[in-house]
């Protein structure tokens, strides 16, 4: 496992290289994508469960507004809104 982790966290490292490779060269959009890339594989190393991404999503994503947005009603057919809690890794 832990060879396994070695071989993860050096594609990290040359993915973060051609990030900034790419920053540099003006491929801002290819950039954007390495960097999903990278976040992939740093969720992936620091076994961040997917429950507390989803939190960290639903904290960062603003409530939508109007009749179809969340309401933090009971009895709203999607339910209260609850706040997110994170836990710091």
């Amino acid at each position: 496992m832990a060879n396994s982790e070695e071989r993860l966290q050096s594609i990290l490292a040359t993915l973060e290289q051609c990030r900034l490779a790419l920053v540099k060269e003006a491929r801002p959009e290819t950039a954007k994508l390495v960097s999903l890339a990278v976040l992939d594989l740093r969720i992936d190393l620091s076994k961040v469960p997917d429950s507390d991404l989803k939190a960290l999503c639903d904290a960062m994503t603003p409530p939508e507004q109007g009749p179809a947005g969340r309401s933090n009603d009971p009895n709203s057919p999607r339910g209260p809104r609850k706040r997110a809690v994170l836990k710091l890794v």
